[in-house]
């Protein structure tokens, strides 16, 4: 069985607790459940793997044209991005959703969760894509990854669209000065912890995943498919682990010199036109630590902030963010 491929889901006794309400229609991924649950969903995309600095990634991909790459966050893999996919490729582009490595379909490997790789992760992608060059879009920790990403290799960014998401910078000087953000953040504090968090990851059919999208979101929260998918995703075998390897390199470099070296390297400016979008309730990355980061863009830079829409605008207001990102894009062709 592949490892992004799950067997059956049992049958449990009681509701689960993403069923439907009485009366609703049962999610289409909670039903197909019932048998191997997959990444690979079927849909107007075609899915396909490739290699990348020295690893393998998935990627789901739709349309033709200028290629838009979207980077997903965490918990999330590229099912975050399927509203955008089809919106992306209806108006002309070629859009490609990646796994980020250690998540999703791609490759699990014992190392290589820092930023600095995890970037070259992206641009790797976009050159085994055929293309010179990317619009780049990301979210929470892919946000971070592609602002990392314009600054190594500014060539190959086009444009960057970054979601609830802090300049690397700002997210450091937050978790050492801002009290209000570390406790934000008590997660990923928690991540620091060894092989305890990733068992109560998948405990329970990852039951604390499912309260961290619930306890995220704004009013309108992420649909039960969805909910039902990343919970599957998180339970494949390594995931749980590698997912979180990135936030336990961000709280412990950070007074090791490979940290203070990011960190210093960071301060380049990001040549790319950059739109930056942020949920007003967003109760993980607070507006206030995201604020600012055009203080690192050379380029045009906008700042949208959201109403009501909480860490995962893609999704709680998919068509208003789609909107956004293809003005953007637009603008900047």
């Amino acid at each position: 069985m592949p490892l992004d491929q799950k067997p059956a889901v049992p049958a449990i006794a009681g509701p689960r607790p993403d069923a439907a309400p009485p009366g609703a229609a049962e999610p289409p991924a909670t039903a197909a459940g019932r048998g191997a649950w997959s990444v690979r969903a079927a849909g107007p995309w075609t899915h396909r793997d490739l290699a990348a600095n020295g690893a393998r990634f998935h990627i789901t991909e739709q349309g033709t044209g200028p290629l838009v790459l979207l980077v997903h966050g965490w918990p999330q893999y590229w099912w975050a991005w399927r509203h955008q996919l089809a919106a992306l490729a209806e108006a002309g582009y070629r859009a490609v959703a990646l796994d980020l490595r250690g998540m999703g379909g791609s490759d699990r490997t014992p190392r290589g969760y820092d930023p600095t790789n995890l970037a070259l992760d992206i641009t790797g992608v976009i050159r085994s894509l055929g293309e010179h060059s990317a619009h780049l879009v990301g979210h929470d920790s892919g946000g971070s990854l592609a602002f990392v990403a314009a600054v190594m290799r500014p060539s190959v960014i086009r444009t960057l669209t970054v979601l609830s998401a802090a300049h690397p910078r700002h997210l450091r000087r937050a978790l050492l000065r801002d009290r209000r953000q570390m406790a934000a953040y008590e997660h990923v504090l928690g991540f620091q912890r060894p092989w305890i968090p990733e068992r109560r990851l998948v405990a329970d059919d990852a039951a604390l995943v499912a309260d961290y999208l619930a306890d995220w979101a704004g009013p309108n929260r992420l649909d039960a498919e969805a909910v039902f998918n990343y919970r599957q995703a998180i339970q494949i075998p390594s995931t749980a682990h590698c997912s979180i390897e990135p936030y336990r390199w961000l709280v412990r470099s950070m007074a090791r010199p490979d940290g203070i070296q990011f960190a210093r390297r960071m301060k380049k400016p990001v040549t790319a036109p950059t739109l930056h979008i942020q949920g007003a309730a967003d109760p993980v990355l607070l507006a206030r630590t995201a604020l600012g980061a055009g203080e690192y863009v050379s380029a045009p830079y906008r700042w949208r902030l959201l109403p009501g829409v909480g860490h995962f605008p893609h999704e709680e207001a998919a068509g208003e963010v789609t909107a956004e990102l293809l003005g953007w894009i637009s603008e900047h062709k």
